[in-house]
């Protein structure tokens, strides 16, 4: 079960689908509630502000049992918010003329409304709207990005300039977004990644469901195919970083180490995680580039309680031939995992002051990758750091 709220609350923002007005003869409409919501907090967190997952949010719908896509009251819309522990809270409502006699068309109108209400001070501090023709629902979407980002955060520099934000945004085709919503949302991995090639196929600029079909590749260590579709990504998008950081993963797996350390470079330089310094430390340790042992210990002073830091600095100690610093390190990895078999031999191996011998399949390639990307508590820290 994911936790709630991980982050500060005052630094974070939640938004929620918008309800579709039509939906007791228009239900097939639901999907534009959750598209409006992804493009907010897509654009929100690319923005570099706090907003909470689509996962975090369906857990809390789950335990109140709420269903999503339906219209709530403001009383059960500020429950959800209190239960995500959120600062921002994002909902409204949209509406598609015709849509309730199922003859509605690209060409009919839509209106979008959000309003947004600073949880704090249980207060509503704005309401914005846009409507136009249903073919227009990205462009519609991204404006009310625009108008929620100056609101939130007005020196950041995306929200500058309107005309530059819509250029940077260019329209989704709705029969892409639409699919990829549907794909989100979608039971089975069969049907969601059906849906996510689909919505690929239809609108080749939208990069985000090749991203989630490079995710499935890469949970399945299929990296040959997740690469192309991470290739595509680019620095405008919210998920930049993980898939640059998954490609730097891709890269490592097909021995590529180069390669694979331009990537990790590329995220450090932004996000000085543990788990890129990690990724970064084990693509040079198979370059044998001395630098190595430098990125594997600025992992562990990041984060002392994973054996994971203490067992690479310990074999890129052993392989230098420094034992007792390395025996050092790895009674640390048992400290915290007892029954790590690997440490254990390590450290005999360290006591016994065994060098390392060039083709002993025993002991060469025994750096241990990081496959999660967690930027949320770096994030965090900024924000905190830009309040002061």
């Amino acid at each position: 079960m994911l936790p709630v709220a991980p982050l500060n609350a005052a630094n974070t923002v939640a938004v929620l689908p918008l309800f579709n007005t039509n939906e007791t003869r228009a239900p097939q409409l639901n999907w534009i509630g959750e598209s409006a919501a992804e493009t907010l907090r897509e654009s929100l967190y690319a923005a570099g502000l706090i907003a909470l997952t689509r996962e975090h949010r369906e857990e809390v719908y789950r335990r109140l049992s709420v269903r999503t896509g339906a219209v709530l009251t403001r009383a059960t819309v500020l429950r959800i918010g209190e239960t995500l522990d959120a600062g921002q809270l994002v909902y409204g409502d949209f509406r598609v003329d015709g849509a309730e006699f199922s003859n509605a068309t690209l060409d009919s109108n839509i209106r979008l409304t959000i309003h947004v209400i600073d949880l704090g001070k249980f207060r509503e501090t704005a309401k914005f709207e846009q409507t136009g023709p249903l073919r227009d629902l990205s462009v519609l979407e991204t404006r009310l990005s625009w108008f929620l980002l100056r609101l939130l955060a007005p020196t950041n520099e995306m929200a500058a300039s309107e005309t530059v934000f819509m250029r940077d945004h260019p329209p989704i085709k709705v029969d892409a977004m639409e699919s990829y919503v549907r794909a989100l949302a979608a039971a089975g991995p069969d049907q969601k990644t059906r849906l996510l090639t689909q919505a690929a196929r239809l609108d080749e600029h939208f990069t985000a469901p090749g991203f989630q079909l490079a995710r499935i590749a890469v949970a399945k260590k299929d990296y040959k195919a997740a690469v192309p579709w991470l290739t595509k990504v680019t620095r405008l998008d919210s998920y930049y970083m993980e898939a640059m950081f998954l490609l730097g993963l891709c890269r490592y797996n097909m021995s590529d180490f180069d390669a694979a350390a331009v990537q990790f470079r590329i995220v450090v330089a932004d996000m000085p995680l543990s788990e890129v310094y990690n990724n970064l430390g084990a693509a040079l340790s198979r370059k044998a580039d001395p630098a190595a042992l430098e990125n594997f210990e600025r992992a562990l002073e990041g984060d002392q309680a994973d054996p994971d830091y203490w067992f690479n600095v310990g074999y890129a100690l052993w392989k230098r031939g420094k034992f007792a610093e390395a025996a050092t390190k790895f009674r640390a990895v048992l400290d915290r995992a007892g029954n790590d078999q690997e440490a254990t031999t390590f450290l005999g191996r360290s006591l016994q002051a065994e060098t390392a011998r060039f083709g002993d399949t025993r002991t060469e390639y025994r750096e241990r990758l990081k496959t999660t990307f967690e930027d949320s508590a770096f994030r965090q820290l900024q924000a905190e750091l830009r309040k002061k």
